[in-house]
């Protein structure tokens, strides 16, 4: 796997790191759902023009661990799976995220990192090497590995996005 970086939070895709995925992914996504309930953050304002608000990382960060899953089941059935984007942008208005509850985004959040690293922690080591077609942003052919890694990312980078928006406040 070529190490990845995220060039606006640093973020270094260490393959060796998705055997301990699983519990971060539920780490940061319990996290991220105790500011969803803090009454007092106002998570569901957005603090500037093209960034969403804390309420609507949440629900994009669920929807992605929750894509994740089943990309990760698919690969185990399907030899070499071309994904389809998840269409994450779409989501924001179609799904209604500014509208959604945030304590019901919190526990569905929490609920898909747990969902999410359950299927994690029961791949073996074959497993691990299963590949797919990821076709965002560009179209590279990825392990499960780097899909486990790359779900830490989201969880860590939007974790980060919705704590600096909060404290900023």
């Amino acid at each position: 796997m070529d190490r990845d970086r995220c060039d606006e939070c640093g973020f270094v895709y260490v393959p060796e790191e998705s055997d301990g995925a699983g519990p971060a992914i539920v780490e940061s996504s319990l996290r991220m759902a105790a500011v969803l309930r803090d009454p007092a953050a106002d998570v569901a304002r957005r603090r500037a023009t093209g960034t969403w608000s804390p309420l609507e990382y949440g629900c994009h960060l669920r929807d992605v661990i929750l894509v994740q899953r089943e990309r990760v089941l698919l690969a185990r059935q399907v030899e070499r799976p071309s994904l389809t984007p998840m269409g994450r942008d779409d989501r924001v208005e179609h799904d209604g995220y500014s509208e959604q509850l945030p304590a019901d985004v919190a526990r569905q959040l929490e609920d898909a990192a747990r969902l999410f690293a359950n299927v994690l922690s029961r791949l073996g080591p074959a497993d691990w090497e299963r590949t797919l077609m990821y076709n965002f942003p560009t179209t590279s052919e990825r392990s499960l590995r780097w899909v486990a890694v790359h779900t830490l990312h989201e969880a860590r980078h939007h974790l980060a996005d919705i704590e600096r928006q909060v404290d900023s406040s």
